[in-house]
């Protein structure tokens, strides 16, 4: 079983230990996503993982073997930049990363957003949750989120229904708990052409982020440090971000008080009371409601750190597809869109296409 072989390898403590060629780790990964290893076992190698440390190597791996079995869209699409937010969700703060997408793609972009719901262990909020509200939906057909692509310029896309094998691993991410490499390989599906743009946890990680990113071949991308490791900039601190550009890495900040969007908190969700057990914010429709309603809030036109937010996030995507040169470029003209009403008429044609 390769798993059990290379759980010696990773060794039971650091000085013997050593880390997984990138062939190892793409056969470690290729074994898992066909559901021929035991929860145990995948639980076992993803904590020593975390225990060690994964590298560029191991990442670059995993995603590879992912990509081999994986059903994705939009090969060879000009102009398509991909987002990548966590898939597990959020529970403090709406997630208002398909509203970036949507800001962008009514600015010209094509959009691709890759995300999933009800994913383990935190079972937050997601895009999904925010689209129905918007009349539209996520699919889980990756030729069907293609042609939503071409016709609309936006999609948004389960992970699940590109790569089915992730399945196999959710009872193993619910038992762990701790975030693990699968959570950023689940955002490392977009094709190899394509812009991307991925959200980043807090910490060192950044930096392998956007290294992987090049490692597979993306031509330009933005790892950024936003709202719970996501890609929407924060507006009460500075975000830091590392963005690729053909060979070239270059460290990013996204100031909120160099475009006059800065606030003292950041747009948040009602508290309730905890969830039972084995749910979570994605469980709760009053804070599904709570959530779509912030959304809609940024579409009518409130003036509030939401529609701030969206703002900069929107100016991330069309800098990292190359729609502008600089992020305050790309940042006024999401606001062309946002309050010229060209994203509602997008809303009104995806509404259409996807038949809701």
């Amino acid at each position: 079983m390769p798993l059990r072989h290379l759980l010696r390898v990773l060794g039971e403590e650091p000085r013997i230990s050593r880390h997984l060629t990138q062939d190892e780790a793409f056969r470690a990964m290729t074994s898992i996503l066909s559901g021929g290893e035991s929860e145990i076992t995948v639980g076992a190698f993803l904590i020593a993982l975390r225990w060690k440390g994964v590298t560029v190597e191991e990442l670059t791996g995993f995603a590879l073997a992912a990509r081999g079995v994986a059903n994705i869209p939009c090969r060879d699409m000009e102009g398509l930049v991909c987002i990548c937010p966590p898939h597990d969700g959020q529970v403090k703060h709406p997630p208002l990363d398909a509203l970036c997408g949507l800001i962008a793609a009514s600015a010209g972009a094509r959009v691709l957003l890759i995300s999933d719901q009800s994913v383990p262990p935190l079972r937050g909020l997601t895009a999904s949750n925010v689209v129905q509200g918007l009349g539209l939906q996520m699919t889980w057909d990756p030729m069907e989120a293609e042609s939503w692509v071409v016709k609309g310029r936006f999609a948004a896309l389960s992970a699940t229904g590109m790569l089915p094998g992730l399945l196999h691993t959710r009872r193993a991410r619910k038992e762990v708990v701790l975030r693990t490499p699968l959570s950023t390989l689940e955002k490392l599906l977009s094709p190899a052409h394509a812009a991307v743009v991925l959200g980043a946890m807090h910490g060192p990680v950044l930096g392998t982020a956007v290294e992987v990113i090049q490692a597979l071949g993306h031509p330009r991308g933005t790892a950024l440090q936003g709202v719970d490791g996501g890609i929407v900039p924060w507006v009460s601190r500075r975000t830091r971000g590392v963005a690729l550009d053909q060979n070239h890495l270059v460290p990013m900040t996204v100031e909120p008080r160099d475009f006059g969007l800065d606030h003292d908190s950041e747009p948040e969700l009602p508290m309730y009371g905890p969830p039972e057990d084995e749910q979570g914010a994605c469980d709760n429709a009053n804070l599904v409601l709570d959530a779509q309603k912030v959304v809609k809030g940024v579409l009518r036109g409130d003036n509030n750190s939401a529609r701030d937010a969206c703002l900069m996030g929107a100016g991330v995507i069309l800098k990292t597809v190359g729609m502008s040169m600089t992020l305050a470029e790309g940042v006024d003209l999401a606001a062309q869109a946002l309050d010229g009403g060209a994203v509602d008429e997008r809303i009104a044609q995806l509404s259409d296409l996807t038949g809701k």
